[in-house]
């Protein structure tokens, strides 16, 4: 498992459709999986599933997104699971990781 969290500059709706585009078109293999929203006055919160294949373990990795907006501050947080090929303990988490650096990608812009 690999985590990124991060505050984000600029407008909710602009970042979770560039974070959805940006992932999407960043692999050949990348998907989306599900979603769930939530607004309770300013807070608002989206949550993504986001799945691809591994050429480093020949398998799936998946991320979740998690985007939080309170009405000053957007946060956000990606975890992704998955692409080890050990049966008890993680050997190998070079898919996660390299998943992770596209969402790095994707909101350089608006750190």
């Amino acid at each position: 498992m690999a985590k990124f969290e991060a505050q984000l500059n600029g407008d909710f709706n602009t970042i979770l459709y560039a974070i959805e585009q940006g992932i999407v078109s960043g692999s050949a293999s990348a998907t989306l999986e599900d979603g769930s929203n939530y607004a309770n006055g300013s807070f608002r919160c989206a949550v993504r599933v986001f799945e691809r294949h591994s050429l480093a373990s020949k398998g799936r990795v998946s991320m979740n997104i998690t985007l939080v907006d309170d009405g000053q501050r957007v946060f956000l947080s990606a975890i992704t699971a998955g692409g080890s090929a050990a049966v008890f303990f993680k050997i190998n988490t070079i898919g996660e990781e390299s998943f992770l650096r596209e969402i790095e990608r994707v909101v350089a812009r608006f750190r």
